[in-house]
């Protein structure tokens, strides 16, 4: 089974996340800042990935701290679940519509972190939450999983339509990077023989 759980705590936040990259796209997801937890759900429903995630965190300051260590501790379980990461595709992409919007995700699993951000907005919230959180919760998640990532809006108007595209984007290309491969299901897919 490739499931892990982590349990994160500092002084500004406890977040416990349980994925299993094998799953049915199920989800529980209840960080206290809405628009994320609809986000990561629809990671978990479109990568099939089921994520369960609770975190608990001074809100009362800003969101800055639960959006970025929930991001940290779910990239940790995805990357805690790909053990040493034998059999996997380790690749992955997608160009996800939303409307007007059009979205690219581009993902190594290659344990060399990376996020290259091509996302403007328009608007400083959606919701209660500054859309400037939202790279915050991408390089966490990069760092955290040993991915490298490319994230960019190919055009899009609407705030909302843009970050979502995003969000399922990294899902469809999460989705494809974590499926076993079924002709090299026995090596890691590196000349290095490890990753």
């Amino acid at each position: 089974m490739r499931t892990a759980t982590i349990d994160r705590k500092t002084t500004e936040t406890a977040i416990s996340v349980t994925v299993d990259l094998d799953g049915q796209g199920r989800y529980e997801v209840s960080t206290g800042i809405g628009f994320l937890d609809h986000m990561i759900e629809q990671l978990s429903r479109h990568s099939l990935i089921d994520i369960q995630v609770k975190a608990s965190g001074d809100l009362h300051i800003d969101f800055h701290h639960t959006t970025e260590d929930s991001a940290i501790a779910l990239g940790a379980a995805v990357s805690q679940a790909l053990g040493d990461r034998t059999g996997i595709r380790r690749y992955g992409q997608a160009l996800i519509p939303m409307d007007e919007t059009l979205s690219r995700v581009a993902i190594d699993l290659s344990n060399r972190p990376y996020l290259v951000w091509k996302v403007d907005f328009t608007r400083d919230k959606l919701g209660e939450m500054d859309t400037e959180l939202f790279k915050e919760w991408f390089q966490a998640f990069a760092q955290a999983a040993g991915a490298t990532l490319h994230v960019e809006i190919q055009y899009g108007e609407n705030s909302h339509h843009k970050i979502e595209s995003c969000f399922k984007a990294l899902a469809r290309a999460l989705r494809e990077a974590v499926e076993i491969d079924p002709r090299k299901a026995d090596s890691v897919p590196s000349t290095k023989g490890s990753l």
